[in-house]
């Protein structure tokens, strides 16, 4: 949670619209440059006056967004593994392999729902339950 201030200020510097937006989906208001554009429409943003680790912050395009709809450069530069975004260091880059479909798409998260993956157990379990032998009245 923010200050009165802070919210102000940034409510200053993005506008009335950004900042319902971010209030909507991020829930705090943040003002700072935007450092790329991923090829899923994703926006990402860092501003350098904020809080240590509170810096960079992404924008999703689809509003059921879903942390795996973040690419592997990216996710590097959000979670402070490197210093440099994809947009300026060509390792981190995304490169299509001719394997590859043209449009760009992501592979939901299924945990958590009936689409989760279930192993198949083909084995007898070590625990079973008691089943109570009764004999039968006379």
């Amino acid at each position: 949670m923010s200050t009165i201030t802070r919210t102000l200020r940034n409510l200053w510097k993005v506008g009335v619209k950004d900042a319902w937006h971010q209030m909507q989906y991020i829930g705090d208001t943040k003002a700072g440059t935007l450092i790329g554009t991923d090829r899923f429409g994703n926006k990402y943003f860092e501003d350098t006056e904020e809080l240590p680790l509170r810096t960079r912050w992404v924008d999703y395009k689809v509003h059921d967004y879903d942390a795996a709809q973040i690419e592997p450069g990216w996710h590097a530069w959000i979670s402070y593994s490197v210093d440099k975004p994809p947009t300026q260091d060509s390792v981190l880059a995304y490169k299509r392999r001719e394997w590859e479909d043209t449009d760009a798409k992501t592979i939901p998260n299924y945990t958590l729902t009936r689409g989760a993956y279930k192993p198949y157990n083909t084995t007898k379990a070590k625990v079973t339950a008691w089943e109570p032998v009764a004999a039968a009245r006379k």
